[in-house]
């Protein structure tokens, strides 16, 4: 493993440990993989508030959207076989559709850009108001044909995935969950994956959560409801480690995968742009391509009643990441940026050297907490508190060497609000520990000495 890489994966669960502890969600777990092997996981908070069963990197959740991405490569693999062509019209495999939806090609399907409606007539199954759909139902909200003109955008439909499962299932002659979990799943090496619920006796798995907002406490959601013709779109149950495992198997880069390298790389080139939104990404073939902190990746995120989960694949640095929460105000995308921007800036700069690695900790005052992050030659004063913690953070040039039970710094950068040019120093006490960190004026104490404080103040 890369030097600088170790430092950045000792950092993470200190700064999501503070993340879940500030934003009181139920539960989270990650994984990062490092050319295709785990080299991090963990899990914080609960898998089911009610039970008070602690998260474990083990528990499986719903991953929702993340099934498109094991559909897609379900269809390529399909279309290695020479069994199917993208442009094939979908009318080929299932019969009795409205002409126009007929005529709409399979990688039209892949890439929403069908032009078929979203969820339905009546979606209330995302509210745990009807269950998801069978094949006959999904059949009559598509009888009018098409919402908008096919290939005119980008337009998502969980519908249209819903196709793309009964493509395979007619081409193959066999249930897409069985097709899949043996062809897809097995043959990718995963065993903490399956397309639909329920899962197994033995297998532990994390409830969903309702948000806080309405009822000033979170209710449990089950979580393990079949998604029945619509686990192409949305079944999937899976842990972090697997989720990453397969998508750094779908890198163009990755030295093993179901996949020919052909088919990965159209499965994950920009296509089609999202036109009406903040954020710049582009969606694929099941893939969905962005870039942050100056690194480009695809991968996919999943939304279920209770769960918000996100995986991501960075093919030039061979890394991939993913982030489940369970909860319906879940924190996976903003935990999954910071992790990027932390991996990123640890990338460029590198390992701590020997003097900046004296400097670390996490320290406290009446405004909260920094973290002393060493990264390369210099000390990041990181916020914890923040989605990207290294944000506009000021960064210390340690001196050498120690004098008087004191390590000595210089604010070399901040913001000009903040202490630029100033002094910074660590109290050590006789034992060589620090005990006190003073950013210029501002004294700052290790948490227990930081609440005796507190309370004294506020008493």
């Amino acid at each position: 493993m890369e030097k600088w890489l170790e430092p950045a994966l000792a950092y993470i669960p200190n700064w999501l440990a503070y993340q879940m502890r500030q934003s009181g969600q139920p539960g989270v777990s990650y994984a990062i993989t490092y050319r295709g092997e785990v080299v991090a996981e963990g899990a914080f908070g609960h898998a089911d508030l009610g039970a008070g069963v602690k998260m474990t990197p083990r528990h499986r959740q719903r991953v929702a959207s993340h099934s498109k991405t094991f559909t897609a490569a379900g269809i390529m693999k399909l279309r290695e076989q020479g069994r199917l062509k993208l442009d094939d019209t979908v009318g080929q495999y299932v019969k009795g559709l409205h002409p126009e939806i007929a005529a709409a090609t399979i990688a039209q399907l892949l890439s929403h850009t069908s032009g078929v409606i979203r969820d339905g007539f009546d979606s209330g199954q995302w509210q745990n108001r009807r269950p998801f759909l069978n094949e006959a139902e999904i059949r009559a909200d598509l009888k009018d044909g098409p919402t908008i003109p096919p290939n005119s955008r980008f337009k998502y439909s969980n519908h249209g995935y819903g196709l793309a499962g009964m493509v395979i299932a007619a081409i193959t002659g066999e249930a897409y969950n069985s097709w899949i979990a043996r062809e897809i799943v097995a043959a990718s090496g995963l065993t903490e994956t399956q397309p639909d619920a329920p899962i197994g006796a033995n297998q532990p798995f994390a409830r969903g959560h309702s948000s806080k907002i309405l009822l000033g406490r979170r209710m449990v959601i089950e979580g393990e409801n079949s998604t029945h013709d619509l686990a192409s779109a949305t079944g999937f149950i899976s842990t972090a480690a697997d989720l990453a495992r397969f998508f750094a198997s779908l890198s163009p880069e990755a030295e093993k995968s179901v996949l020919s390298v052909a088919s990965r790389r159209e499965m994950t080139r920009r296509q089609w742009r999202e036109e009406h939104s903040s954020i710049e990404r582009w969606y694929g073939l099941g893939t969905i391509s962005a870039s942050l902190a100056g690194w480009s990746f695809f991968g996919h995120s999943g939304g279920f009643q209770g769960y918000i989960t996100r995986t991501i694949c960075v093919p030039a640095e061979h890394l991939s990441i993913s982030v489940l929460t369970n909860a319906a105000d879940g924190l996976s995308h903003f935990y999954l940026d910071g992790m990027v921007h932390i991996l990123a800036a640890f990338r460029k700069r590198g390992a701590p050297t020997r003097e900046a690695a004296r400097w670390k900790g996490r320290w406290w005052s009446l405004w909260g907490a920094f973290d002393l992050l060493p990264i390369g030659d210099r000390v990041v004063v990181a916020n914890p508190a923040f989605f990207n913690p290294l944000m506009d953070a000021s960064e210390i040039a340690p001196e050498a060497g120690t004098e008087g039970g004191v390590r000595q710094g210089r604010i070399v950068l901040a913001g000009g609000f903040a202490n630029h040019g100033e002094k910074a120093r660590l109290e050590l006490d006789a034992r060589g520990k620090p005990t006190t960190f003073w950013h210029s004026g501002g004294k700052m104490l290790p948490e227990r000495a930081a609440k005796a404080e507190l309370r004294g103040i506020s008493g």
